[in-house]
Order: C-alpha cells, then structure tokens, then sequence
C-alpha cells in the first residue's frame, strides 16, 4: 500500500528510502522491541524504587521572633543538592534515581503552613540542618494534608491549576533577596521582603479555601549515561556563559566597523544582568518546577483570588532579568476548545494526583506537562525563607508562641 502511493506521486527518493527500510526490518525491528522493552522495564524498576523510599512531610513551625536573613536559607539549600545515584548497576538494574525534594508553602482557610517533604532516609539530616540553621524552630513530622482532598465537583471548585514558569532563558536570574538587600545589616532586612505579598494573600483566605504552592527541586548536574542519557546533557553554566557572550555582543560599537562589541560600551543595564548571571554561575543549581493551586468548596469560591495567587509571583519578577508567568494550566481559555469541561476535568484530576505523588522528575508523572528549569540555592531561598517577624506580620502564619530552648537531644551530630 506505502509503495503504491508513493509510486502514484513518483516521489522516487522516498520509495527507495522506504525499499532500505524494509529490507533491514530484521536488523532494526529487533532492537527497537529491544529497546522499548529496557525502558519499559527500567520504568517499573524506578517506581518500585520510589515506591521503597516512602515519603515524610515535615511542617516548620516558626518562633513569634524570626530574625534570620535568607542568606540561612540559602545555606539549607544547599543541603538539598544531592547529585548521586550511585553506580551503574544502581541505576539501571535497581532503578535509583536522585533525589528530589518538596519546599510547599500552604493556605488551609487562611492559616499559612511551611512543609517540606522528601524520602525517609533524608528526614534525620534534614531536620539537623534546620535546627542548626534556625535553633528556634519547631520542626515535626505531620500527616499528608494532600490526602483528604479528593477529586470532588460536587464539593470543590478547582479555580486555577498552573504551573509557573520562567519568562526567560535559564541563564537569566530572577529579582532575588541580594538584590532586595536581605544579605545586607539587619537592621535593613526587615523592610521589604519579597516573599510578603505571597504571604499575605495565602493568609488572605477564607474557612474552605485553600491554596497550595509547590516548589519540586532536584539537583542539577551534567547528566550522562548513567543518569539516562545517551547522548550527555551539558551542564546549564555552558548556555550561560554563552547568554554572556551574546549581551556582549549587543554592547554599543566603537566604530561602525567594528563587528565584535566591547565589554567597555555596554550599558549599566546590560552590566548589572552580566553581573547577576556570573554570580548564579557560582551557586549550586536545581532542575526545579512549581506547581501553585486554589481552589475551594463551591460555597466560598472567590474567582479573585486567581489574580492573587498568580500575582504573588510578581514581586520576584525584574524586567531586565527574569521572573515567573503561567504555564501549563488544567483549564481552556475558549469554550469550543473544551465542550462540557472534559478536558479541563481530566487535566485537574491528573494534575491533583501528580501534586500528592510529588511526581514530575520521575515516574509516574515524568515531566508531565512542561520541562524543569533553573534556579540557584540563592533564588530558591527567595522564594522559599522563614519570614522575619518584623518583616512579615500575617497573623495567620503559624508560629509557635515563645522561643525553643534547643533543638532535640536525639538528632545525629
């Protein structure tokens, strides 16, 4: 049938191309079974993998007196950067895959929570990080809150599933707490903190409202066959450094001869982002994706709070550098793109199940709906810090009501 209709448009270049395709079926038809078959088999060895680790969601109950700068945070970050998978039988016989963490900051009715979940075995150095990092807080393993809330239209109203991606390249760094002035004296850092506006809308919410903002990190590394590759991914610096190159290039020309641009003749504007992209180059990198939700029970649903939800981003946002704006959403802009809401029901439910499982650098939900991006240890701890007391005055942000004395005697040195 193939060869009678490309005969019949006389495409010669492609009969012959089909004819050696077909006569080395028994070559590549073989290896192709072969090769689907590993992935199909590495796939289950993974989710039985992850399926092994179980999961421990930890809430951070902050002190009523919060004087810590980002800058700790950004030192915790770092601590999450875990690259390994061990060898290569680990990784393709085993299905060990690196680790991945989950920074969510919640609103149940209003009341404002700080989670972070990862696997069991990292619970016990997670939690000796925060207490050596933030000595008052109070740190306790707490009950999946994604698990109560199911997939129910008759009760909820699920206003607004996204994803929230970058605006530009990776090279290019979101407004981050140096350039608000946080890593500065103390008695500066409590002035603008740009984490406030998310804050205060997440403690904006109603009793039966909820929002849930989840920030999934993975560290970054240069991947190669032992990472699933078979042809190396570069590490992010590489295509930063060419972004360098090419604002370089834009820089203002000595003469109308000269074709190569001169680092002398670029603007301050141009300066200050080459300035920001070589000081993300130094930090410790993570593949990262945030997912953010509100929805409701039907009875309180405010469409308002979209915009609040999508507009708490802002803050992080700089024209001349990065920031964040939607991207995969579960619903449709048009009615005839979705007759009788099917689609956008099908997308809520999966994208509800990819947020409890914190799936979306593995199985089950590999990269579902969009590809990770980048943001270093000191742009995470942007978007994700303990709050001053002074800077962040929510009422509803759970604190604990006087200073702990010391962190519990049972934690690993």
């Amino acid at each position: 049938m193939i060869t009678e209709f490309l005969t019949l448009f006389g495409n010669e270049i492609l009969l012959r191309a089909f004819d050696v395709i077909r006569s080395f079926w028994p070559i590549w038809v073989p290896l192709l079974l072969a090769y689907v078959g590993f992935q199909e088999w590495l796939t289950y060895k993974r989710r039985e993998w992850i399926k092994g680790q179980g999961g421990v969601l930890l809430e951070v109950r902050l002190p009523s007196e919060q004087m810590k700068s980002p800058v700790s945070m950004e030192l915790f970050m770092q601590s999450l950067h875990q690259t390994g998978v061990g060898t290569i039988t680990d990784a393709f016989f085993k299905g060990r895959v690196r680790a991945w963490f989950s920074l969510e900051l919640v609103s149940d009715g209003g009341q404002v929570h700080f989670y972070i979940w990862m696997h069991a075995k990292w619970k016990r150095g997670v939690e000796t990080q925060l207490y050596s990092l933030f000595p008052n807080v109070e740190v306790r393993e707490v009950p999946d809150y994604t698990l109560p809330i199911k997939y129910d239209l008759q009760k909820y109203k699920y206003s607004k599933m996204t994803q929230m991606v970058l605006t530009k390249a990776d090279a290019y760094p979101i407004k981050s707490y140096v350039d608000f002035g946080l890593d500065k004296d103390p008695d500066e850092e409590y002035k603008h903190d740009p984490m406030a506006p998310m804050l205060e809308f997440l403690g904006s919410l109603r009793k039966g409202e909820h929002a849930w903002i989840q920030i999934l990190v993975q560290g970054h590394i240069k991947e190669s066959l032992k990472y699933g590759r078979l042809i190396p991914r570069p590490d992010w610096k590489e295509a930063a450094n060419n972004e360098i190159k090419e604002i370089a290039k834009k820089a203002k020309f000595k003469t109308p001869e000269d074709k190569g641009g001169d680092s002398k003749f670029l603007s301050e504007e141009q300066k200050d982002v080459i300035k920001a992209i070589e000081r993300s180059i130094e930090k410790p990198a993570f593949d990262t994706m945030i997912n953010a939700f509100y929805f409701s029970e039907i009875e309180v649903n405010n469409p308002n709070n979209i915009g609040g939800l999508l507009g708490s981003f802002k803050s992080f946002s700089s024209n001349t550098m990065n920031g964040f704006k939607p991207g995969f959403s579960a619903d449709y802009d048009y009615p005839w793109q979705d007759f009788g809401n099917i689609r956008r029901n099908f997308n809520e439910r999966r994208f509800l199940e990819t947020y409890k499982r914190r799936s979306f650098f593995n199985e089950p939900f590999k990269r579902f709906k969009g590809k990770p991006y980048i943001l270093t240890t000191e742009e995470l701890a942007t978007i994700y810090h303990f709050p001053s007391s002074m800077a962040v005055a929510t009422p509803t942000l759970t604190r604990i009501p006087s200073k702990k004395a010391e962190a519990p005697a049972n934690l690993p040195v």
